[in-house]
């Protein structure tokens, strides 16, 4: 069921990345922690190796480690021995619970779970062995969807992009993040193929590089024009070079349109403000989380001291130094111009807009 959708044209078939694709019997996947330097592939055979995969960041971007943990449902529970339907189902959460717990903050890795869950709930079988194809065909499914969605978010986006734009992006939002193509990045990706002679400027994406280790990789593939920058430059950008808009991807908007995304994306919404650039958010509809009212219920990871004290192993701060190490922040709606859906454009009343475009 390896089916992708077609390859966009003028674009050589392996530019775009599949990060992720389904073996038979495991996950290969690439390891991000390794690129750009290296380009190791994993095989992941186990709900542990996934569950490690998404806590080390070997994995990551939201809808990718909902894809991933849908994998690893199966992956955990297609030697179990489960007596009868109910043994699996039990089973089926336990496993779901380890995967969840891997990382808080993206709303798509227990959506993707929840979903597998009610699907087999609401399966008719009472055959264990039916069952557990049941779990790896759905996952199989959310990652083609996810592919159909990025497609539809880089088309969707266009009327937003002028020609010989200048797009600033922050953090990873490309094939890496995704099934493929990418929810920012696809928005750029796209505006390329039709010719509009864009540049993008790329954040770096302190402190885990997001930007200049996998971004850059993305974007010198694909052949796009761009410069990387440091998080501290974009607001220089925006006063001496073209800026016409900032679009960054998302790990969880709540219902009011408050967004958590990487580190730095709160200040980059506010330069973005100061130096009038439209700011758009790409955001599949299974990062829109309508239970959380407002970024202040959002909650937010906080990783290893040790990523901000070191670089690629090299220390550059005291081995002691005090640490404040959150991986995202929240960007308030008003500081956002719209919403780059798979379903088209959302703009404010955010809460009201994005919860019509989930009841439709």
């Amino acid at each position: 069921m390896n089916h992708q959708p077609d390859h966009p044209a003028n674009v050589p078939a392996d530019a775009v990345l599949s990060p992720m694709t389904w073996r038979g019997d495991h996950l290969q996947m690439i390891d991000q922690t390794r690129l750009p330097s290296e380009e190791v592939w994993l095989e992941l055979r186990t709900a542990g190796e996934v569950r490690e995969a998404i806590q080390s960041l070997r994995v990551r971007g939201a809808p990718a480690i909902g894809i991933a943990a849908a994998y690893g449902l199966y992956l955990g529970v297609w030697d179990y021995p489960a007596e009868n339907r109910q043994d699996l189902i039990r089973h089926l959460q336990h496993v779901s619970g380890q995967l969840a717990s891997s990382r808080p903050t993206a709303v798509n890795l227990t959506w993707a779970l929840n979903r597998s869950l009610e699907n087999v709930k609401n399966h008719e079988s009472k055959d264990p062995s039916v069952l557990k194809q049941v779990v790896l065909d759905y996952a199989q499914k959310l990652h083609e969807e996810d592919m159909r969605i990025c497609v539809d978010i880089g088309y969707a986006g266009q009327p937003l992009v002028p020609q010989e734009a200048g797009v600033i992006t922050h953090c990873n939002t490309g094939s890496l993040a995704t099934g493929r193509y990418g929810t920012a990045l696809s928005v750029i990706y796209h505006a390329h193929l039709e010719g509009k002679n864009i540049h993008v400027w790329v954040d770096e994406t302190r402190p885990l590089l997001q930007g200049s280790r996998l971004t850059a990789w993305e974007l010198g593939r694909t052949g796009i024009p761009y410069h990387l920058i440091t998080d501290s430059m974009a607001g220089w950008v925006m006063k001496t070079k073209r800026a016409d808009l900032v679009i960054v991807g998302t790990d969880r908007v709540a219902a009011n349109g408050d967004t958590a995304n990487k580190i730095g994306t709160y200040a980059l919404s506010i330069l973005a403000e100061y130096h009038s650039v439209p700011f758009y958010v790409a955001a599949p509809l299974s990062s829109i989380d309508l239970s959380i009212p407002d970024g202040d219920h959002i909650p937010i990871e906080e990783r290893d001291p040790g990523e901000v004290r070191y670089t690629a192993s090299c220390a550059t701060a005291p081995e002691d130094a005090p640490v404040f190490n959150p991986a995202f922040d929240v960007t308030p709606h008003s500081l956002i111009r719209g919403f780059i859906t798979e379903k088209g454009i959302v703009r404010p009343d955010f809460s009201k807009n994005l919860s019509r475009l989930l009841s439709d």
